[in-house]
């Protein structure tokens, strides 16, 4: 399999670059599943699979590349080597799309949103197979073959069940992302605000954000790598996402989740899919909502965890699912075969399913683990007890256990048992 990444930044991201962030996620787990991939990245990207490119490094690092020239090489690239794979999994947007009939291997597009809807005939008309990112995110004009939440690596973001007292911001500086109106939902709640990010509008960020900067109340700690980021996420009361636009999906929410850090947004995009209202974190309406939310939460038992938190609603691990469910439509089965069609792999692996459920479904031996350590998680196949982790934050106790089982495929995908044993690429990646 070959994964196309974006080439802006390093796979995976030295701090930004959340693309690249899915595609090293994805190609990293389907390596330790036995999956032959080849990653087509900027050269200075690490990795456990194949590296293989043209340009040294990411272009919004260096002025002096230009990213439409290297783009074009990259893909170029990509393209002259297709015939030696049996699938390509794009993650670089719509270029890729515009050559898509020349790749000499079926293609599928992993779509992280449309920066212009003027881009969108470019998917259209191309011969490629689309994974959504969420189902918010989905175009009217496409055909998906399933929505695909992306995966986070829990080995980097250690869960924390005590959190902390400050609010966190965590993402690019930008109108849509609502840096300015978190420190006014901070100054409202009276708590500290914690901004973590790159700066991707200078005026934004000099005339509504630096004026509040002052060290104590607001502190800037500038863009915050995957070393750095679990222990931000882990350590603050609450993530402040109040977006000013449809988030396609928003990796930074998922992140906090699976730190134990309930999360603070409005319901718009996907951020419904995304958090679980009263369990998970809280979908309000308007910074006064929010605000009223981060300073004082509910009493002890106000709400009720439900029965099982759903691919729908906390799809944190299974990433990797979306290359199944694409597989299954772009490569047809063996002739005279009935099941699945298959990727060339170096060894076998049992397929898994991995969900989140929530507290009613533990047996009452069950044992409490941190999902941060680096013992599995997962409990030894036959085994009827998953474990849990839980952080209390304002009363309510957010739940995170896994239960190890096998049958449907993660996110009701038709892709039947591939989707299965993909979404245990990822899952038993993290895991262990």
């Amino acid at each position: 399999m070959a994964i196309l990444a974006p080439i802006a930044w390093r796979t995976p991201p030295r701090h930004y670059g959340p693309w690249e962030q899915v595609a090293s996620s994805i190609a990293e787990g389907l390596v330790g599943h036995g999956v032959d991939v080849t990653l087509f990245a900027t050269l200075d990207s690490v990795t456990t699979a194949a590296l293989d490119g043209v340009c040294p490094h990411g272009y919004a690092e260096d002025p002096s590349l230009d990213g439409r020239v290297w783009e074009a090489l990259h893909v170029a690239h990509v393209l002259a080597r297709s015939r030696e794979f049996d699938l390509v999994h794009n993650h670089l947007d719509w270029l890729p799309l515009a050559f898509a009939a020349s790749f000499a291997a079926p293609m599928v597009t992993t779509i992280h949103g449309f920066s212009d809807p003027r881009i969108v005939p470019a998917y259209a008309r191309a011969a490629s197979a689309y994974v959504s990112i969420s189902d918010a995110d989905r175009s009217p004009d496409l055909d998906y073959v399933s929505t695909v939440h992306h995966g986070v690596d829990l080995d980097v973001l250690p869960f924390s069940a005590v959190g902390g007292d400050d609010l966190v911001v965590l993402g690019r500086i930008h109108p849509d992302k609502g840096t300015a109106a978190a420190i006014d939902i901070a100054r409202r709640a009276g708590r500290r605000l914690v901004i973590c990010g790159i700066v991707q509008d200078e005026r934004y960020f000099a005339e509504q954000v630096l004026p509040h900067v002052d060290g104590n109340r607001v502190s800037y700690l500038g863009a915050v790598g995957p070393s750095a980021r679990g222990e931000v996420l882990g350590s603050a009361a609450a993530l402040l996402h109040p977006v000013a636009f449809d988030e396609p999906f928003g990796l930074a929410v998922v992140e906090a989740m699976a730190c134990g850090t309930p999360v603070i947004t409005y319901p718009r995009g996907a951020m419904p899919e995304v958090v679980d209202d009263g369990v998970t974190g809280f979908l309000v309406d308007g910074p006064a909502a929010a605000a009223a939310a981060a300073a004082a939460g509910p009493e002890p038992g106000a709400v009720d965890t439900p029965s099982q938190i759903t691919a729908r609603a906390a799809p944190p691990i299974c990433a990797a699912a979306g290359v199944a469910v694409a597989v299954a439509a772009v490569s047809p089965a063996p002739a005279g075969s009935t099941g699945p069609p298959r990727v060339r792999t170096r060894r076998a692996r049992p397929s898994s399913l991995v969900r989140w459920t929530s507290p009613r479904s533990l047996t009452p031996a069950a044992e409490p683990r941190s999902l941060s350590t680096r013992s599995p998680v997962m409990p030894a196949r036959g085994s009827a007890a998953p474990h849990r982790s839980q952080k209390r934050s304002w009363g309510r106790t957010v739940a995170w256990h896994v239960e190890h089982s096998t049958g449907a495929p993660c996110g009701s995908s038709p892709a039947g048992p591939a989707a299965v044993a993909s979404c245990a690429v990822v899952c038993t990646s993290v895991a262990s």
